[in-house]
């Protein structure tokens, strides 16, 4: 093993407010490493919705997730931090326990060891899994083949006859997304009541009325034909049972995903459900120096929406800076007036 990595904060998932706490960390000179199972930045919004639109982040009408992405990865460009992909957290450890303020020594999948003042988990819901197709063995091997289970390029799907199996906003929005650039769209759900948004429900119906997609409830799917590449589907009736064939080349399904807390389970923290419980003046967990920010976390009024874990890591910085260096006033100031952040920057305010 290498020499440990000293930082002030160790960040834990490189999802948007991952991202975003190298920001607000930087502001107030704090180093930040990250570390992310995936093997590419961005955490949710480019492993699945890398297409699909956010509507919600302030002062931006719209923005693709894997615009959203590139527009925080472009914020931090001023500030140093370190980036370790493809390597999870499999170990927290306390350095020593007799200091007043404690340090935390933490070990990765791939063998690197940080010593960090404080551990930042953003790690949206954990690890995520979509949910397979039920009643079909071995899904999976199909996958490459027309099987997917999110939307990495809309454009593989042009002039496509495509299935989309699923009923919650994934199958809604990406019906009314990519209806106009397949060949045929067929939604397949299990009932005709939907979970996902109403307005996007109202939008798939009028397709269905125009003839752009074709929809089959109440049905269920019975299995997958093809070798080399997918040629098509069975799918039953859920009430009559009757069998229909369904012609196709591509198949998504978006039955949702199941998440698993992974490692994250075993670190001693105070957890809801699959969620880590934090307070709401630093968002920090039942573990001093260990804070959880986004989807991750669990308090009373939580919302899982980006815009909150951005509150979130930003109040919780300010603590992390406090730790860091005790006794000192936090250097609070408007971005507007941070003279070092515009020369970083290359900014001339007058």
């Amino acid at each position: 093993m290498g020499k440990s990595i000293k930082t002030d904060i160790l960040i834990i998932g490189a999802g948007p407010v991952g991202l975003f706490t190298v920001f607000e960390a930087g502001l107030l000179g704090l180093k930040c490493e990250i570390v992310d199972n995936l093997d590419k930045i961005g955490g949710q919004c480019s492993e699945l919705y890398s297409d699909k639109p956010i509507f919600d982040i302030p002062g931006v009408p719209y923005q693709t997730a894997e615009q959203h992405i590139q527009a925080l990865l472009d914020q931090i460009k001023p500030f140093e931090y370190g980036l370790h992909l493809d390597e999870r957290v499999e170990e927290i450890d306390l350095v020593n326990e007799q200091k007043d303020i404690k340090e935390w020594k933490v070990k990765t999948s791939q063998g690197k060891e940080f010593i960090t003042t404080n551990i930042f988990i953003a790690a949206g819901g954990g690890s995520f899994e979509p949910r397979r197709p039920p009643n079909i063995e071995d899904p999976d091997r199909f996958i490459g083949k027309g099987v997917a289970y999110s939307v990495r390029n809309k454009e593989h799907y042009k002039n496509k006859d495509l299935l989309i199996f699923g009923g919650g906003d994934s199958a809604l929005d990406w019906t009314v997304e990519l209806a106009d650039l397949t060949k045929s769209l067929t939604l397949v759900h299990r009932r005709d009541v939907f979970r996902g948004a109403p307005h996007t429900e109202t939008l798939m119906r009028e397709l269905v009325e125009t003839g752009n997609v074709n929809l089959k409830t109440p049905y269920v799917i019975e299995s997958i034909e093809g070798n080399q590449q997918i040629s098509g589907v069975t799918i039953k009736h859920f009430e009559t049972k009757q069998i229909e064939s369904l012609d196709c080349n591509e198949i998504l399904f978006l039955f949702g995903l199941n998440k698993k807390l992974g490692p994250i389970a075993s670190w001693g923290l105070d957890l809801n459900a699959k969620k880590i419980s934090v307070d709401t003046e630093k968002f920090q967990t039942s573990e001093e120096g260990i804070f959880a920010v986004g989807d991750i976390n669990d308090y009373p009024g939580k919302l899982d929406l980006i815009l909150c874990g951005f509150h979130e890591t930003t109040l919780a910085v300010q603590h992390a800076f406090r730790r860091c260096f005790p006794g000192e006033r936090v250097p609070f100031g408007y971005t507007t007036s941070n003279t070092r952040l515009h020369k970083k920057l290359g900014v001339k305010v007058d």
